[in-house]
């Protein structure tokens, strides 16, 4: 819960010293940066390169340094849809719930994306009303 209060205060500073200056000059269908508090890719590559890479790396290798990334490379894990839904949407440990501020056609993206990619073969798929069903799962009464 601490890690999400300080994310959402750097995210506040930035906002206010200059991130709105930078977002000025970014043309609007630019998968360089997202506006406000949504994320504006499509697609699960978009997605995952511009907000899950930086933290679990481009090669999805994970990393170790100022916190822990796992690796999502050939994860049993994500043999359930559930669990990477629940991740998304609840967050974990150090991890944000960065699937509230995607739309439920977002997270359906890119955690098919991760399923299908880096090792993980998973054939089933996602869809915008599984992650409706999970958010209504996840929410707090």
């Amino acid at each position: 819960m601490r890690r999400v209060a300080v994310l959402t205060v750097v995210l506040l500073v930035s906002a206010a010293l200059g991130a709105p200056a930078l977002a000025d000059n970014v043309p609007a269908n630019s998968a360089a940066m997202s506006h406000g508090w949504e994320f504006s890719e499509h697609g699960g590559a978009d997605l995952f390169r511009n907000v899950c890479a930086a933290c679990h790396q481009p090669d999805a290798k994970g990393a170790v340094g100022a916190g822990a990334y796992p690796s999502l490379v050939a994860d049993k894990n994500l043999d359930s849809s559930d669990f990477i839904l629940a991740v998304l949407l609840g967050g974990l440990k150090d991890m944000p719930p960065v699937g509230s501020m995607m739309s439920d056609a977002q997270v359906a993206e890119v955690v098919n994306y991760v399923r299908t990619h880096f090792g993980n073969s998973y054939s089933d798929v996602v869809s915008a009303a599984d992650v409706s069903a999970a958010r209504r799962r996840t929410s707090p009464p």
